[in-house]
């Protein structure tokens, strides 16, 4: 919960901005501005104040305890110009809280963090636990010093400052390692605990919680192992609501993942035993479950010791799981930045690896951190860039491959995602695409059923787009038409409108949006008879309407057909 306070009128016009568009993050705290610092202190996980720097620092130095439970706090002047990240940057998250402020309000962000003013990557927002000496390590990346990369795990990392390089290329005395070990860091030294560990549970119906936790605890700590790379406990399907393995996953800050019997038979283990086999039809459940996704068995099946002498009743065991690259495949949307979605910008943030068409890196090249390979080409490259996409994933990259509008409209997902297999991880992170935000523009086009078809030959033949069309017509769907025109395809649209004329009135409106978003934006409404198909080109969305589709105060406007809407006329 994020708390608001302000002093001042001006303060709470900014104030409630924040509150309607934030009604579920948000409590405003009324009254003395002292007793509602203190309150949202102590009750919320982050803090917007309205007021003066000094005088939220006056109020806060009282009340900070330790930065990794502090709240972040913010501060926003009076005239609403700037959003300074005060307490908790990293820790509390008020780096990232005041650039959202900031976009929200329209402020400059200030963050003075030194890894963050400097573009360098906070150790401790890399996504990983991190333990060490965060400071003076993060210090000597700021100060270019050579850093050792120890990576006895080779897990996608964000892109890392060119100073922070592995043992045969870069010698140097702060270390950073990357380590799923019970590695007690030295002075100058800071582990990254990858999630690469996975636990493997077995467990008797009423098994308690202690004997199930310290088992899984004893077995990691015996085998020189870090509970912070525990990524999940695994099991049976079975057992999915046992108590005990669900209160040891709870207390160990990690999720159950179950599986069928029958797909834990077909796993091979080294300890095959006949009771789980009577018990839930499966020869073994902490050894299969544990390496069902593959992986190096670390620790074979080990039951857990009673004090009272009592048969066990829990078993485990231990896989680390191969490190995996990672592809995310993200659509930047239209093209203006505040289209750009958060979690858009949270993974090219994350990449080490960027793909994408040079003009689409040009509008995102200051989001990504210092130290991001780009691989970037020109038009027609398609096919080129979602291979090389792919083959940085499989080195174990973490990689962002980039499209215009949502990336899996027309675009990049489509192709990379068919040269991909099962030996990467594939995230797609959707964006505004160009219908959504042309029909955004000309006002409700889509508003009942309706759909996009590309009018470019290049990739699909020409009989089977005029197939769709057509079908399209004869269905009276709104259609919204993608690569409508070009110097070298300039017949097809009018083609395409011709056999949406012979179903569809001339009067029928028509939208017309070229470089929706973007500054050079211009906007239509106009009919099917009057379209002078001379007007689009590629940069162009093409939205013409269904039978139903009225141009009301000079905005498309497609009915859905609510009762209410019927009786009224």
């Amino acid at each position: 919960m994020i708390g608001l306070i302000s002093a001042t009128a001006a303060g709470a016009v900014a104030r409630d901005r924040l509150a309607t568009a934030w009604p579920t993050r948000v409590r405003v705290y009324d009254g003395p501005v002292g007793d509602a610092v203190r309150a949202a202190f102590a009750e919320c996980d982050q803090l917007v104040c309205f007021l003066a720097t000094g005088a939220v620092v006056r109020l806060v130095a009282p009340l900070l305890g330790d930065k990794t439970s502090d709240p972040g706090v913010v501060c926003v002047d009076e005239a609403g110009r700037f959003a300074v990240s005060l307490v908790g940057g990293h820790g509390g998250g008020a780096n990232e809280l005041a650039r959202e402020v900031g976009e929200l309000l329209g402020a400059e962000p200030v963050v003075t963090t030194a890894t963050d003013a400097a573009g360098v990557p906070g150790l401790d927002t890399l996504g990983l636990p991190v333990e060490g000496d965060v400071a003076g390590v993060s210090r000597a990346m700021l100060d270019g010093e050579p850093v050792l990369l120890e990576a006895e795990l080779s897990w996608p990392l964000p892109a890392l400052p060119p100073n922070v390089g592995r043992p045969a290329q870069q010698g140097g005395t702060a270390i950073l390692r990357v380590s799923d070990r019970a590695h007690v860091p030295a002075d100058r030294e800071v582990v990254l605990r990858p999630p690469s560990l996975v636990v493997g549970v077995g467990a008797s119906k009423g098994a308690p919680v202690d004997e199930i936790l310290g088992l899984v605890e004893g077995t990691l700590r015996d085998a020189g192992l870090s509970p912070k790379s525990l990524a999940q406990l695994a099991t049976v399907d079975a057992k999915a609501d046992e108590p005990g393995i669900v209160g040891a996953a709870e207390h160990l800050g990690v999720p159950v993942v179950t599986y069928t019997a029958e797909e834990l038979a077909k796993v091979e283990v080294p300890n095959p035993s006949d009771a789980p086999l009577a018990a839930v039809g499966t020869h073994s459940v902490a050894e299969a479950a544990a390496l069902v996704r593959g992986g190096e068995l670390l620790v074979p099946k080990r039951k857990s010791a009673r004090a009272d002498g009592l048969p066990a009743m829990a078993t485990c065991a231990v896989v680390r799981r191969t490190p995996r690259g990672r592809l995310a495949v993200v659509g930047l949307g239209p093209g203006a930045r505040d289209l750009l979605t958060p979690r858009a910008k949270e993974e090219l943030r994350s990449a080490s690896v960027l793909v994408g068409l040079d003009q689409y890196v040009d509008q995102i090249r200051d989001l990504l951190r210092p130290g991001t390979r780009i691989l970037e080409s020109g038009l027609g490259a398609e096919e080129e860039r979602a291979r090389t996409a792919v083959a940085e994933a499989r080195r174990g990259q973490a990689v962002a491959l980039i499209g215009s509008g949502d990336a899996g409209v027309y675009a990049m997902a489509s192709p990379a995602l068919a040269e991909a297999s099962d030996d990467i991880d594939v995230v797609g992170v959707p964006g505004v695409t160009a219908a959504l935000a042309a029909g955004a523009i000309l006002g409700a086009p889509l508003g009942h059923d309706h759909v996009s078809i590309s009018l470019s030959d290049l990739h699909t033949p020409w009989e089977v787009i005029e197939r769709r069309v057509r079908a399209a017509a004869e269905a009276d769907i709104v259609v919204t038409f993608y690569n409508p025109r070009s110097r070298g395809r300039d017949w097809q649209l009018p083609k395409a409108l011709a056999i949406l004329a012979g179903h569809r009135e001339p009067t029928t409106p028509v939208g017309v949006v070229r470089n929706a978003s973007r500054p050079d934006e211009s906007s239509r409404v106009t009919t099917l008879g009057s379209l002078d198909p001379a007007i689009v080109d590629m940069m162009t969305v093409v939205t013409v309407g269904n039978t139903a589709t009225r141009e009301i105060a000079g905005r498309m406007v497609t009915p859905r057909g609510y009762r209410w809407q019927e009786e009224a006329k």
